[in-house]
């Protein structure tokens, strides 16, 4: 089973981009997508239902806001739009697909990068999120959580860790809340249990040479329970062309979807 990742900053600008033609390349079984930017009626045929691919969607009410969208060959058994916090779903954030055993989560954690308000709203997330990742860890079902988490867990997962100490995306509490969820809850960090290397980044500004010079950041995750996780073979950020200012992030499991 091999499941992609990626924040796709608007997918009609992604479309624009070559997304949906290397899509049709892949082999994915499921595909998570994360920041839609756009309302069912904005997504054509192609977007909302690729070649061989079901398409799922939770919107956010705002336009040209938020949204996040799951991809998969195959139908799933069930679908679960939000994590019921009214004012969460409303930003379109959380979208659950089951298939037996098997839940796949597209996960799209705020950015608190534009000001204080939307910084306080993202620790707003982050403790009501926390009881939504227990009940899941507890519920008996394989979890693999897939998408934008919007917070670089440690130095080795962005570029320039020194001056971004104070900056959303880099805090000490943001950080220690994703070392939480991995030592108490139990979710792994995937990728990191495969590649250990520096300089693995999934996003890049689009100020200056960042891109160019990989200064980036490593935000994009796929996290999963423990049982599943151990059964990841394979991880990569594919960086040949560029769909938005992240990277689609793959992962190949040894289990049949």
């Amino acid at each position: 089973m091999q499941i992609i990742t990626l924040n796709l900053n608007g997918i009609r600008a992604a479309a624009k981009k070559g997304f949906f033609p290397w899509l049709a390349q892949q082999t994915a079984d499921v595909v998570c997508v994360q920041e839609l930017k756009a309302q069912l009626p904005d997504l054509s045929a192609e977007m909302q239902a690729p070649d061989d691919y079901h398409g799922y969607f939770h919107c956010a009410e705002q336009k040209g806001y938020s949204g996040v969208g799951i991809y998969s060959r195959k139908k799933p058994d069930r679908i679960v739009e939000g994590i019921g916090v009214a004012d969460i779903d409303a930003e379109g954030r959380f979208l659950q697909a089951d298939f037996g055993n098997l839940s796949i989560v597209s996960l799209y954690l705020p950015s608190g990068s534009s000001g204080e308000h939307r910084q306080a709203a993202k620790f707003y997330f982050l403790e009501q999120f926390y009881p939504v990742l227990q009940n899941l860890m507890t519920s008996g079902r394989e979890i693999i959580l897939c998408g934008d988490w919007n917070i670089a867990h440690k130095e080795i997962d962005l570029k320039n860790w020194r001056s971004n100490q104070k900056n959303s995306g880099f805090l000490p509490e943001e950080r220690a809340w994703l070392t939480h969820v991995f030592d108490e809850i139990g979710f792994v960090d995937v990728f990191r249990r495969l590649n250990t290397e520096p300089d693995q980044y999934t996003w890049w500004s689009n100020r200056g040479q960042a891109w160019a010079k990989n200064v980036g950041w490593r935000i994009d995750y796929q996290i999963a329970t423990p049982a599943i996780a151990q059964t990841a073979r394979s991880t990569s950020i594919f960086k040949d062309e560029r769909f938005s200012d992240h990277a689609p992030l793959i992962v190949d499991y040894d289990h049949l979807l």
